[in-house]
């Protein structure tokens, strides 16, 4: 079955990071950095990994370092080439996506992920898209997890959500949804609920900040009226979606790590860190010693 490639990401980084002030006074919280690169360059390095040709940024006020990371430093690449540092010249012309690769447009006041979204509208235009939150780092020994639900999509195609298993007793932290029969790994979605009281959640499945949707969201997300927290919802918008369109939940093969909480960011740099082969062996060593 053919569908629309999956050729856009849209990345909502217009948030404050107060969880992380006074670090994130000056300094959006996206480039906060995660072993030897910031956030934001570890989902981006994920959505072009998994074919993603054209990356949208739905920046705020004091965000314009994070258009200088995707660009070149002229005075940088100078200095290392003149101190014969190809190694490190190469890396980052490897990592700069290509001219046209890139596009920045405001969320000028803080109305919500759904707003975020529907800011984008005209960037995206009438094709389906991925959707990725940079504070959620998905670290996967094979297939990134953007690409297993782009497999996914290649297959049945509507609208894809990746979820992760949690204890029951942790699901009213957490978007929740229902299923319905499915294989082992992905499933229909029958619904979705926002931090059920502890009891009531439909499932131990949770939503981990990776969509595909579908053009329609835009339409819906137009006329969305504020939701919880006063802001307009994306998953408002999905359940109003679900009405004509399918959606499949997506168990990735990977480990999620919270980095929009501190607990979750020092997790995801002592992992990414072990995971380094140059570094691991000595770091585990002072870990255990801190430990003993």
């Amino acid at each position: 079955m053919s569908h629309k490639p999956i050729r856009k990401a849209i990345f909502p980084v217009a948030g404050l990071g107060t969880r992380f002030l006074p670090a994130t006074k000056a300094m959006p919280k996206e480039m906060l950095t995660v072993l030897d690169r910031p956030l934001i360059q570890h989902v981006v390095d994920e959505a072009r990994e998994a074919g993603i040709e054209h990356f949208i940024f739905v920046t705020g006020r004091n965000k314009g370092v994070i258009e200088d990371h995707f660009d070149h430093q002229a005075e940088l690449e100078a200095t290392l080439k003149a101190r014969e540092k190809f190694e490190q010249l190469a890396l980052l012309e490897e990592l700069l996506p290509a001219p046209g690769q890139t596009s920045f447009t405001r969320q000028q006041e803080p109305m919500g992920l759904g707003h975020a979204v529907w800011c984008a509208r005209e960037l995206v235009g009438n094709e389906p898209f991925a959707l990725i939150l940079p504070d959620v780092l998905i670290k996967s020994d094979g297939e990134n997890c953007l690409r297993q639900m782009i497999n996914v999509y290649d297959d049945k195609g509507g609208n894809i959500i990746a979820v992760e298993e949690v204890p029951q007793e942790e699901t009213d932290q957490y978007g929740v949804v229902s299923i319905g029969k499915g294989t082992d790994k992905v499933w229909p979605v029958s619904g979705m609920v926002e931090k059920p009281k502890l009891g009531t959640a439909p499932s131990n499945l949770i939503i981990t900040g990776r969509y595909i949707l579908q053009p329609e969201i835009f339409k819906i997300l137009t006329g969305q009226e504020k939701g919880a927290g006063g802001e307009v919802q994306i998953t408002d918008a999905m359940h109003t979606l679900m009405d004509t369109q399918d959606f499949q939940a997506v168990k990735f093969d990977g480990t999620s790590y919270d980095c929009g909480s501190k607990r979750g960011f020092l997790t995801a740099n002592v992992a990414y860190a072990l995971a380094d082969n140059s570094i691991s062996d000595d770091l585990r060593a002072e870990l255990l010693e801190m430990l003993k």
